[in-house]
């Protein structure tokens, strides 16, 4: 089996602002768009206290519609990145074009490659060139080995990339996308970069979200994405699948005995003495 990112010998991990993503588990939570200060704020401030390091929320939102909400731009950036610092957390966000790369650095601690920009080579180039963190997002079509080698273009000049499985398109109705485990599994072995599992857009739906998160962590994945909002009814984009924030609280403090579990297994496996030879 090729392994991708053969150039390390070892994991060296991506950190971000003090955060080591090379282990343990985390979790990216927040609401799918920025839509005003007192909506991320209320996101962030609930999400801090149970324990997420990283607030997501989009500022630039691409949409199949033309007439949907596009997100607030630069001012979305702005606010998203005030109520990160204010709680004590990073923020992650969309990038959407090459231009918008220098912009987006300026408030972002780690950029992000939507499903639909995947194989946007002009801007994995440009990402390559800065050094921030990207975290690189499936296509909604995309083979294993389509994904890896986009990832390797950004890693052409940035080690600092996380590679994201949002689900790819199915014939299934009772979910938006179908949720691919077996990939996750499979970047896992084939890679040395973190790999994070977005399960609301792979979803698109909160009920069943505690479920696979629990799923991630007992299969060694590097964290979850999931999308919590204040009013999830009056969401401007996706409310659907973003859970109310106090749902997405209990899951969140549900999962730390499994995660726990997981350090704890994690930990005396590597104490085992190895056999010689």
């Amino acid at each position: 089996m090729a392994r991708y990112s053969a150039r390390k010998e070892i994991n060296i991990g991506v950190t971000v602002g003090g955060l080591d993503l090379s282990s343990g588990f985390h979790i990216i939570a927040g609401p799918c768009s920025v839509e005003s200060a007192s909506q991320i704020n209320s996101a962030a401030a609930v999400l801090a206290d149970h324990g997420v390091r990283i607030l997501r929320g989009g500022a630039f939102k691409p949409r199949t519609s033309p007439y949907s909400f596009q997100g607030l731009a630069e001012s979305g950036l702005r606010l998203l990145a005030q109520a990160a610092a204010e709680h004590g957390m990073l923020c992650v966000s969309e990038v959407m074009d090459t231009e918008s790369v220098d912009m987006a650095s300026a408030y972002l601690d780690i950029l992000q490659v939507g499903a639909r920009n995947m194989q946007n080579f002009s801007l994995l180039k440009r990402l390559a060139k800065q050094k921030k963190p990207v975290l690189v997002k499936r296509g909604m079509s995309a083979t294993i080995e389509e994904f890896l080698l986009a990832a390797e273009y950004v890693l052409q000049g940035n080690e600092n990339v996380i590679l994201c499985e949002r689900g790819v398109r199915s014939f299934e109705p009772l979910t938006r996308n179908m949720l691919d485990l077996a990939g996750v599994a499979l970047l896992l072995r084939m890679s040395h970069l973190p790999v994070i599992v977005d399960l609301s857009h792979s979803t698109g739906r909160a009920d069943i979200i505690p479920e696979l998160a629990r799923a991630c962590v007992a299969m060694g994945a590097t964290g979850i994405m999931v999308e919590a909002h204040p009013d999830p009814h009056n969401a401007l984009c996706d409310g659907e699948q973003a859970m109310p924030l106090e749902v997405a609280a209990n899951m969140i403090d549900d999962l730390k005995p499994w995660i726990e579990l997981r350090t704890q297994l994690d930990s005396d496996k590597a104490a085992e003495p190895t056999s010689a030879i």
